[in-house]
């Protein structure tokens, strides 16, 4: 992140820091010196003990340091913006996580309208046979039971509604939900949007953009790591107040004194055996990365070349069960008016109207498979927020 980036950006910058500290000191350090310094006939092997200073001791101290030359730290600032890339992918991965919900949430919205649609259909349809039957059994040509059969096949297929209709308000509910209109009136429309396989531009892939990221983030820390071999130059310096103090009479004082330096200091790695084990682990983890992407591009190439054979497979299915829900519609009508004048048994009618039935549930099927098929082109060719 450019957070992270600042971070190490500023390791380069002047360091100023304050320190403070205070010393009492119950027993004075003790020191050995030459007998010598005291008795100049005094044996060289010989040393007498002597404490210097005073109880109170006092350090005001502004430290400065500031890298001048430091391979390793300029090398970070380049994988931090690496890794800032790789930051960016994995919102960018984010974003694609919302928009497949949301669009799955969208393809379950128009299969169930669709359902609805045919349920409609299917109670418009078995309540003219209801009537027909009620007209027979008038007629004496229907018995009671038939009319009961019709009258709770209507009731299932009203329950049925019900139930659609209450799913498809909680997916419509779920919808809003990701997409933040909570408030609003919504609706999808039931038609659905047929492309040719090829409508997609084919572009690399969020997951492969972060595998060839992770291979630059791997290759910039082995950089850092040899670079920890080179020397790192720092300039410092300080300056301070020393103060010593005395609390006893008739001697009280607490003097000053100023103490500053400046230098420079030199680093110079000489033997790192754990530098030359993480190297190899490094190069260990490229070759998984390396693995792992090819893996991926190979298996990314293969679920496009499938995915579009069952799009394919799909759309040819939505057209012919489109077509045979319009000719079993056809068949029900004319078994319906062939039952009215008695040719045909309600058995015939109950076969014609489970044809329709099944043809439609195909259709449904066929719209799903369409569905989730296009969903899987749009991942796999990087279109998915398009």
């Amino acid at each position: 992140s450019k957070a992270k980036e600042k971070e190490v950006k500023a390791n380069l910058l002047p360091k100023i820091t304050a320190m403070l500290d205070y010393k009492y000191f119950f027993d004075q350090p003790t020191q050995l010196m030459p007998a010598k310094a005291f008795n100049p006939i005094a044996p060289e092997w010989k040393f007498n003990a002597a404490q210097f200073g005073v109880p109170h001791n006092i350090n005001a101290n502004i430290v400065f340091g500031m890298p001048l030359y430091n391979a390793k730290l300029r090398n970070g600032i380049k994988t931090t913006k690496i890794a800032q890339e790789l930051s960016g992918l994995q919102f960018q991965k984010s974003k694609e996580d919302v928009v497949e919900t949301v669009t799955n949430l969208y393809y379950s919205a128009q299969v169930i309208k669709n359902q609805i649609d045919f349920m409609n259909k299917n109670i418009v349809n078995s309540t003219k046979l209801l009537s027909n039957l009620k007209l027979l059994k008038k007629q004496k040509l229907a018995t009671g039971t038939d009319v009961n059969k019709i009258e709770l096949q209507v009731k299932q297929l009203q329950t049925s509604k019900q139930l659609l209709t209450s799913k498809y308000q909680q997916v419509l509910n779920g919808l809003k939900l990701n997409i933040g209109i909570i408030d609003k009136n919504f609706d999808v429309i039931t038609k659905v949007d047929y492309k040719e396989i090829n409508a997609y531009t084919l572009q690399t892939i969020t997951e492969i953009k972060m595998l060839e990221v992770k291979k630059k983030i791997t290759d910039s820390e082995v950089a850092s790591l040899k670079k920890e071999g080179i020397p790192t130059v720092m300039l410092y310096g300080s300056y301070g107040q020393i103060g010593y103090g005395y609390d006893k009479k008739p001697n009280e004082f607490l003097d000053w004194y100023a103490t500053s330096f400046a230098g420079l200091k030199v680093d110079i790695p000489v033997w790192d055996f754990t530098r030359k084990h993480k190297i190899k682990q490094k190069k260990i983890e490229k070759e998984t990365t390396d693995l792992q992407l090819s893996l991926l591009q190979d298996k990314n190439s293969i679920e496009i070349t499938n995915t579009k054979l069952q799009i394919d497979v799909a759309q040819a299915t939505i057209i012919n069960s489109k077509a045979q829900i319009d000719l079993a519609q056809k068949v029900y009508n004319s078994v319906l008016l062939q039952h009215k004048e008695d040719i045909v048994s309600l058995t015939d009618v109950l076969m014609a109207d489970n044809n329709l039935r099944q043809e439609q549930q195909n259709y449904l099927t066929a719209i799903i498979d369409y569905l989730k098929a296009d969903i899987t082109l749009k991942k796999l060719t990087g279109n998915i927020l398009n």
